[in-house]
């Protein structure tokens, strides 16, 4: 069985915080500041997307860590972390697992999240079912060894079963407006399961920009403070504009500005989708 290593709303709460940040790569120095608004430049937005359709990173990035959550989260260090799910547990072929949900968990119109939004979310090649409230059987048609770490995937974000198509999530922030295409603006939920442990920002917007030298001059002018790219050539000579995740290999460009742990993920752009969640105002 593997489980949550802690519950980081206790944790911030009390005097093991550095120890956190120590593990997170955080140092106590940069404490992560509460405030502000985090804009994002993105390319991949259309205007057929939806909160259930639409895999362009604009929507990616909508998804994960803005207004939904997934039952596991990959960290920025690599390592698999628990987010809905609490616990899991695979037979010994990989076939069937029994996964535990978090039980204090609120879809952003207050109603409780349960098995039964998971099983709605979940589209796998296999059969997913409730057994309780909060415990599911997910029994795949192959095995499957490495399922918690495709749970951690923007695929399979939990959407609420009475409203799937409604951008109604668990996640940090709440949807405040979405044109298709166009924009998401996203506040802060006050009183999110995770508490201060993630998501600094008070407000959190998402801009379409299809053409990479235009999401580039929107960088150099300072009317966004990230965005992806491919080719930073335009913005090497910007000292307070870092190339990440290094120069030779650049997929998104950062405000300096912008403070963020010594670890961040580069299994995908903007720390693995994750930045609203993981990074802060400096």
């Amino acid at each position: 069985m593997t489980r949550s290593l802690m519950d980081r709303r206790a944790l911030f709460a009390s005097g093991a915080a550095a120890a956190l940040l120590a593990a997170t790569g955080v140092s106590a120095a940069s404490m992560p500041k509460a405030g502000g608004r985090l804009r994002m430049a993105l390319s991949g937005a259309a205007r057929s997307d939806t909160w259930g359709q639409g895999d362009g990173l604009f929507m990616q990035v909508a998804r994960q860590g803005l207004i939904f959550d997934t039952l596991t989260e990959i960290a920025a260090d690599g390592t698999l972390r628990g987010e809905l799910a609490t616990a899991w547990q695979g037979s010994a072929d990989g076939r069937v697992w029994l996964v535990d949900l978090r039980k204090d968990v609120l879809f952003h119109d207050q109603r409780p999240m349960t098995a039964r939004d998971v099983v709605a979310s979940l589209a796998l090649n296999g059969v997913v079912e409730a057994t309780g409230p909060h415990q599911l059987r997910i029994t795949m048609d192959a095995p499957a060894m490495d399922l918690p770490f495709t749970l951690a995937d923007p695929r399979h974000v939990i959407r609420a079963a009475h409203a799937m198509d409604d951008g109604i999530g668990t996640g940090l922030y709440r949807l405040r407006r979405f044109t298709p295409g166009q924009q998401v603006l996203a506040e802060r939920v006050a009183d999110h399961y995770k508490g201060r442990s993630a998501g600094w920002f008070d407000t959190v917007e998402l801009v379409s920009i299809p053409a990479q030298q235009v999401r580039a001059q929107a960088m150099a002018e300072y009317l966004v403070e990230a965005a992806d790219l491919n080719d930073g050539e335009a913005l090497q000579s910007y000292d307070d504009i870092a190339l990440l995740p290094h120069a030779r290999g650049v997929t998104h460009a950062v405000s300096r500005s912008i403070a963020m742990p010594l670890r961040t993920g580069q299994h995908r752009p903007l720390d693995n989708l994750r930045a609203a969640e993981r990074w802060w105002l400096a």
